[in-house]
């Protein structure tokens, strides 16, 4: 980003008014998250509210780390920030947008506006991978295709371009007017109307008419001959209907079959001839489309390091954003960049050093596909290389496991999902992220320091030893503890964690503890039975319990919780109201009787859209947070965040007669075909699923668990399909959802998921 604006210049572009006399700093660059800025000169700090944050509590983080230049939208007490500029506005969004309008006011080249339910990404990749041959091309990075990502995408704009990929995301009414008006596209593409946001639509004609808003002024919009638009609708968007004669010069090379990729291909081929990209050209790129995931995944690597993989592209953008993530989430651990080196890349390469010097990684290595790889230890690893590096090969050396099966976390689900809740809850309301359980089988430690990173209030985790890792980890959150034992007392005290209490013998043991530690006013919260009938103190029960607050200096009730019981049954509401009930009496005798105030929280996932009435100061979220609900309606809201995929490992026929597994318990009634694939019982695909019970899906279809499932393996019936050995399986995805899984196992989501073996890989996907 290189804007080159005064701070005069963006307070009259954005209708502000300066709280300070403004300095004379010119602004090359635009932050929202002060933990990113590495380098403060030139940069302008942006205080946006969102769900989970307000950036206007960062604004002295920001200060310290030498920024000097703020927007912000709340009146800002700024004595103690001597040499700053302030510029207030009513929205600071809305400012940011403002900024980029004008900044891509400054260029004449085509804008190329990409939209759709899905297929944006790959649209904007392989129309990058066809006109990069010939032009210069920016692209917004990765999916930053929200209000906030578009104007940065925008931002990204320079003179050295003839042509630019922007990628447009909506998902409530109007959203799309405003960013029509800072894009002001030349060109548009429409990969696909589908079902994605269509619960904040009036209607399928309001949602389609939303997205169309795009394109009025475009002089020419592609759009997929898929999506029903009349004859109207293509004359106001000046329409050019995309069909698969745009591949006929190109069928023998295209290197996939399925008919999404297809849809994506065509409109990619159709953009590229639009800017007449030669078809030699195109012939020459089209076997070579890049089919990996836009999505940076991390895992955990050998010699206790975490692997950062981020092999699609090296171009300089996604460098700097990559490190940035690195940096974020590095924790004080040492940092080390790791860099594939194609013939492109080597004449590139002090550009790179120079983007990688602000952030002063302890360690860069240049390294190809094939080179010896020295012992690196207790380190962050960023791995970044083009596709035609071949990085992939380094990132697998550093695998900590070579298990074949393995599960991926969707942090951008999980995110959305977190969004979700968030829009049922009044802005106060804090939330509590539960980590219990390794994170219900997700991993505890990535998890809650993602949960941090999304502005979450506290962590709920079942057992001091837990919360001790996490501190351990450099997790600073409050944690509440909610099964604290005699024996992790002096842990919890020692690593600053938060004990529920819910018997008068354990909270008088914990005092006991706390005198000889020589600790008063320490946080502890009180867990009352409303109904649940298992741990609690009983209603009955909270004067006593006021006597021993009001004599022993030595606890302080942070909070006061109970579970509901019932919060699942879409039928009644009356045994959740009656415990609604109980508890806000058990409250209000407790707060009448004590000197201070304290938080209450009583809804769960599933109670968030039931009793918003009941969100009190706090509600804690747990599986819901990983798209699982037993409501319908607020089901449709959420994104499955949980896939657990493996690969055939061999392929056997056998014959009449022949018997598979262990009891001999299948027997062939004619020749077939089976596959065998690494995933068992030890790994949370549980024995009760052998013979027929169970399934996985490959190539889209359902095969049957065939024998008994054996520890570490299963056979499946692949009789009627054409697959080799090393092809894709899915265990829990799109096909066969956590739903189905866990109703075949006769279970719940929440077990299937704390069934997860620890040798699984898990892997974190996000944008």
């Amino acid at each position: 980003m290189k804007i080159n604006i005064s701070n005069r210049e963006i307070c009259t572009q954005t209708n502000g008014r300066f709280l300070t006399e403004p300095n004379d700093t010119i602004i090359d660059n635009i932050s929202y998250d002060s933990r990113k800025i590495i380098q403060s000169k030139g940069i302008l700090f942006c205080a946006l509210k969102g769900h989970f944050r307000n950036g206007h509590l960062y604004i002295e983080n920001a200060y310290l780390r030498g920024v000097r230049s703020f927007i912000v939208s709340e009146e800002i007490e700024t004595t103690d920030f001597q040499d700053a500029t302030f510029i207030y506005v009513t929205n600071t969004l809305w400012a940011l947008q403002e900024i980029a309008k004008h900044h891509r006011l400054k260029f004449t080249f085509p804008i190329v506006a990409i939209t759709g339910s899905v297929g944006k990404t790959m649209v904007k990749e392989w129309a990058y991978h066809f006109l990069s041959s010939k032009l210069r091309v920016i692209r917004s990075p990765k999916s930053y295709n929200s209000q906030l990502g578009v104007a940065l995408s925008l931002l990204e704009l320079n003179e050295n371009c003839d042509v630019a990929l922007i990628e447009v995301g909506i998902s409530k009414p109007n959203e799309m007017g405003r960013l029509k008006k800072i894009i002001q596209p030349t060109i548009g593409i429409f990969t696909a109307f589908g079902s994605a946001h269509k619960e904040n639509f009036p209607s399928l004609e309001s949602h389609l008419q939303e997205k169309l808003a795009l394109f009025t002024d475009c002089k020419t919009t592609f759009f997929h001959s898929s999506i029903p638009l009349n004859k109207e609708q293509i004359n106001i968007i000046k329409g050019i209907s995309v069909t698969n004669e745009a591949l006929i010069p190109y069928q023998n090379e295209i290197p996939f079959t399925d008919n999404v990729s297809i849809h994506n291909l065509e409109l990619a081929v159709e953009l590229a001839n639009e800017f007449s990209i030669p078809t030699l050209d195109i012939h020459s790129k089209i076997g070579s489309l890049p089919r990996l995931a836009l999505r940076m995944e991390t895992f955990e690597g050998i010699n206790g390091n975490l692997i950062i993989n981020d092999t699609y592209n090296l171009d300089f953008d996604a460098l700097t954003q990559s490190l940035e993530h690195q940096f974020l989430v590095a924790n004080n651990r040492q940092r080390v960049v790791v860099i594939g080196l194609d013939d492109e890349s080597k004449s590139k390469k002090n550009e790179i050093e120079r983007i990688i010097a602000p952030f002063h990684p302890e360690k860069i290595l240049y390294l190809t596909a094939d080179s010896e790889i020295e012992k690196i230890e207790n380190s962050v690893l960023l791995i970044k290389g083009s596709r035609k590096s071949d990085m992939q090969k380094i990132a697998r050396q550093f695998r900590l496991k070579n298990h074949k099966t393995y599960l991926e976390i969707d942090l951008n689900a999980i995110r959305h999902n977190l969004s979700v809740f968030k829009s049922y809850l009044k802005p106060e309301t804090k939330i509590l992220a539960m980590v219990k359980s390794n994170s219900y089988g997700s991993g505890t430690e990535k998890m809650a320091t993602f949960y941090e990173q999304q502005g979450v209030n506290y962590l709920g985790v079942a057992y001091v030893d837990e919360g001790v890792e996490l501190r351990k980890q450099g997790i600073k959150l409050p944690i509440l503890v909610m099964n604290a034992e005699e024996e992790g007392f002096e842990d919890c005290i020692h690593y600053n964690l938060e004990p529920a209490m819910y018997s008068f013998r354990q909270l008088d043991l914990f005092i006991k503890e706390l005198i000889v530690e020589g600790k008063t006013d320490y946080p502890i919260h009180l867990k009352l039975n409303t109904g649940m009938t298992r741990l609690g103190f009983e209603i009955s029960e909270i004067g006593q319990l006021i006597e021993t607050f009001q004599a022993q200096p030595e606890v302080k009730i942070k909070s006061v919780y109970s579970h509901l019981s019932d919060s699942d049954n879409l039928e009644s509401s009356d045994f959740s109201k009656m415990q609604i009930e109980r508890f806000e009496k058990g409250c209000k005798e407790l707060s009448n009787n004590l000197s201070y105030t304290f938080d209450r929280h009583l809804l769960n996932s599933e109670a968030v859209c039931r009793f918003p009435e009941a969100q009190f100061e706090m509600i804690r979220l747990g599986i819901g947070m990983y798209g699982y609900s037993s409501n319908p309606d607020f089901k449709s809201k959420l994104q499955d965040a949980i896939f657990w995929k493996s690969s055939i490992s061999q392929i056997k026929t056998i014959e009449q007669g022949e018997s598979v597994g262990y009891g001999r318990t299948f027997i062939a009634e004619q020749k077939m075909k089976i596959a065998v694939i690494p995933v068992g019982y030890a790994d949370g695909f549980r024995r009760s699923l052998s013979n027929g019970k169970g399934s996985v899906y490959i190539n889209n279809l359902k095969c049957k668990v065939i024998g008994r499932v054996c520890m570490d393996m299963i056979m499946v019936d692949i009789t009627n399909l054409e697959v080799n050995e090393g092809s894709n399986v899915e265990i829990i995805g799109h096909q066969q959802t956590m739903e189905n899984f866990a109703s075949q196992m006769e279970t719940i989501p929440y077990e299937v998921m704390t069934s997860f073996s620890r040798r699984v890989h898990r892997v974190y996907l996000e944008d």
